[in-house]
């Protein structure tokens, strides 16, 4: 039984959560509510008259609150529809994660057994780089979790005007470093940083100005100071 999510697990998870929850809000407003459908043999994911392919990243069962990966799944074993739920257990053999290695975990003592598989769910869609993740009802006690992969999904840009929002957001998902949080949202979006010991400045893309993004004592973010340059025309 797991009670509490590894330190490596945790600094994975951090990385993602700025652009991850800018991921999950654009896809959202992407598929349109209503009715869902999946054949997993042709990797097709159906609802709101949106079809995308996908991949089974995971299950839940909330009977047992007990987590169990796609790779891991013996109906999904070897099959295509596991494939990116297969990349992220290569990446945490590789980083040294155990509970992107474990098969199953048993979530139940948790405090809140559902929001630590959501967790698993958002650190394997970050680890995969995909554009979000979708959690469906499968059953009466189980959920399961798709990772798209389809180039349809909108994927957010750098907006310097929303960035201040986007950073603060998410350092309060797992509130641990918002250093790493700040440093994984430039490394998804290839933007060149210079780290200091009490702030991170980034330069914006097209050469649109800089970021600074201070730091208090505590490591909480201080504030996100945009200096942009004024644009140039004809």
């Amino acid at each position: 039984m797991v009670d509490a999510f590894s330190d490596a697990f945790l600094f994975e998870a951090e990385r993602h959560a700025a652009w991850g929850a800018a991921q999950l809000e654009a896809l959202m407003g992407f598929v349109p509510e209503g009715e869902w459908s999946a054949d997993l043999e042709t990797c097709r994911y159906r609802q709101g008259g949106v079809e995308l392919r996908v991949g089974v990243l995971g299950t839940y069962d909330m009977n047992d609150h007990s987590w169990m990966w796609g790779w891991a799944n013996p109906g999904l074993r070897g099959r295509e529809v596991s494939a990116l739920a297969g990349a992220v257990e290569r990446y945490g053999r590789a980083h040294g994660i155990p509970e992107l290695t474990a098969e199953v975990l048993d979530l139940s003592g948790f405090e809140d057994p559902r929001r630590a598989a959501e967790t698993l769910a958002f650190a394997g869609m970050g680890v995969a780089e995909a554009p979000g993740y979708i959690g469906a009802p499968a059953g009466p006690t189980t959920q399961v979790y798709f990772l798209p992969d389809d180039p349809q999904v909108p994927r957010p840009a750098l907006d310097a005007v929303a960035l201040p929002r986007v950073l603060l957001t998410g350092a309060g998902l797992i509130g641990r470093s918002p250093r790493h949080v700040v440093e994984g949202y430039f490394d998804h979006h290839a933007v060149p940083y210079r780290a200091e010991p009490s702030r991170i400045v980034a330069d914006l893309p097209g050469g649109a100005g800089t970021a600074d993004v201070a730091f208090d004592a505590l490591g909480r973010i201080a504030g996100v100071e945009m200096k942009l340059l004024p644009k140039t025309g004809r």
